[in-house]
């Protein structure tokens, strides 16, 4: 068959190094835990070579109609399920009704969606296990009062715990990208968790990092009413708040 080419439109960079992809999956550490592995653009197998020796059912989603045809070629399994898909379309609920795994070498260009999908179906999630732009993971593991702490940080912190496990170099992917790449995992927290509505803490999580060099007197001003902003605690600015400070804020 012939081999898969490399598409910009799909943000696709194939990973080449056996031993790395190895270690990806290897982030996957609760198996025991659920019966479903989703793994998103699996492109030529790199990792689907080796997800395929675990007993749990794994379900390939990749918008490539070049890869689809290789997969289905390589991985023709009774267990293996290969679906030509945009996967920030897919509600998880669809392929399990349980929490399943989910692994991926996960294209740059919608790494931020796909985080924000990871928040909003986290009740689907038992891990997750992501390469991404080691910038990015960098902000979800950054701590407050640093220059990389942010809407992502705040927000995966306050519902995963989030471990960046590796780096891994440009030249181990064909076509090699123009930056460092790192694998992140994320695993679901069982407590300690926010008690307000994810989508009111999102809302004012990002309304504050959007004018992120203003104090939070004046970026929330919109929300909240003049005499409650007069607080001192809203002469900071976003960076310097732990998640659990935004919790209480929204509340």
């Amino acid at each position: 068959m012939q081999p898969v080419r490399a598409k910009k439109s799909f943000g696709q960079h194939f990973l080449n190094d056996r031993n790395i992809a190895q270690k990806i999956v290897n982030g996957l550490q609760l198996k025991d835990e659920y019966d479903t592995i989703l793994e998103i653009g699996p492109g030529t197998g790199a990792l689907t070579q080796f997800l395929r020796e675990f007993p749990q059912k794994l379900v390939l989603v990749d918008p490539d109609r070049e890869s689809i045809a290789y997969l289905e070629e390589e991985y023709k399994e009774e267990k293996i399920s290969i679906f030509q898909k945009d996967v920030l379309k897919m509600e998880l609920s669809s392929i399990s009704d349980k929490p399943i795994g989910l692994i991926g070498n996960l294209p740059y260009n919608i790494s931020g969606p796909l985080l924000f999908m990871a928040l909003e179906q986290r009740e689907m999630l038992a891990e997750w296990v992501g390469m991404l732009q080691k910038e990015v993971v960098e902000r979800i593991v950054a701590k407050p009062r640093t220059k990389a702490y942010g809407i992502l940080s705040v927000l995966l912190q306050a519902y995963f715990h989030c471990e960046l496990l590796f780096i891994v170099p440009p030249q181990v992917f064909t076509p090699p990208p123009k930056v460092h790449s790192a694998v992140l995992r994320l695993v679901p927290k069982t407590e300690n968790l926010p008690d307000c509505e994810y989508k009111k803490l999102k809302l004012i999580v990002k309304t504050a990092f959007n004018q992120r060099r203003k104090t939070m007197r004046n970026s929330l001003k919109s929300m909240l009413p003049e005499e409650k902003l007069q607080d001192k605690f809203f002469t900071k600015r976003p960076e310097e708040l732990t998640w659990e400070e935004f919790v209480e804020l929204t509340k």
